[in-house]
């Protein structure tokens, strides 16, 4: 190849070639973090309910770093969605010389095993809060599948205007409700919107207006219920003959 002044032409077009792209590639890279590019605003799409300005703030100082262009848009993201409160975050450039950030907050369903939160996507996280919400219990992993059966049977009660106080899955995949009255209701582990609706399409005629307080309910039976007293004496309702199912 040495001898050959054709390719030794082609070779040295090549390596100016290169050497040329290096040279625009570095000069691009030196002008694009030149101070001329700051960084000037993070601007809020909207400002949040429950994120604090000061944590906004901390966040920003210490973790958006570099100009309009070298900012990793990646890092701050993940930067804001550690807040407390913070589900999803979106951040993107906005001309001239700013960030967007967009703040999806969590809206909190109710307490997950009496130590986090469950969202309203039966998705888990760790907050403080002082609002009244309902107990989910259940083995982890779960979530989703209690919130997704507290929605079903919440709309099974609303006939008997109750709402669900307490919703618990059993490690066997047994469920159990506890009502706004207090009443504790046993659903097992199958057709559990069927036993609810059977037992609410009878309550009127049978519990309500009973003299002393029902305070829990077996609907594990074929053919109706078996209602506790709080002396622990049973009341069959709906002729509840036949093994638990």
């Amino acid at each position: 190849m040495w001898d050959n002044p054709g390719q030794l032409r082609k070779l040295s077009s090549l390596l100016f070639g290169l050497s040329l792209l290096l040279l625009l590639y570095g000069a691009v890279r030196y002008v694009l973090r030149l101070p001329v590019f700051p960084l000037n605003t993070v601007e809020l799409k909207e400002a949040p309910q429950r994120v604090s300005a000061e944590l906004i703030g901390r966040v920003v100082k210490e973790q958006v770093q570099g100009n309009f262009f070298t900012v990793d848009l990646k890092r701050t993201r993940l930067a804001f969605e550690q807040l407390p409160w913070v589900r999803k975050v979106s951040v993107r450039r906005k001309f001239p010389w700013s960030l967007e950030v967009e703040i999806e907050e969590q809206v909190a369903l109710a307490h997950w095993n009496g130590a986090q939160l469950v969202n309203t996507h039966g998705e888990v996280f760790s907050a403080q809060t002082e609002q009244s919400l309902p107990e989910f219990i259940g083995p982890p992993d779960t979530a989703m599948q209690v919130a997704g059966m507290y929605g079903e049977l919440s709309a099974e009660l609303q006939p008997m205007q109750q709402q669900i106080a307490q919703i618990s899955l059993s490690p066997r995949y047994a469920w159990q409700l506890r009502l706004s009255n207090g009443m504790e209701l046993e659903l097992g582990r199958e057709q559990m919107q069927q036993r609810l609706a059977r037992f609410v399409a009878v309550y009127p005629y049978s519990l309500a207006t009973s003299a002393r307080p029902v305070m829990h309910v077996d609907l594990r039976y074929r053919n109706g219920f078996a209602a506790y007293l709080p002396n622990g004496v049973a009341e069959l309702g709906k002729k509840a003959t036949g093994n638990k199912i």
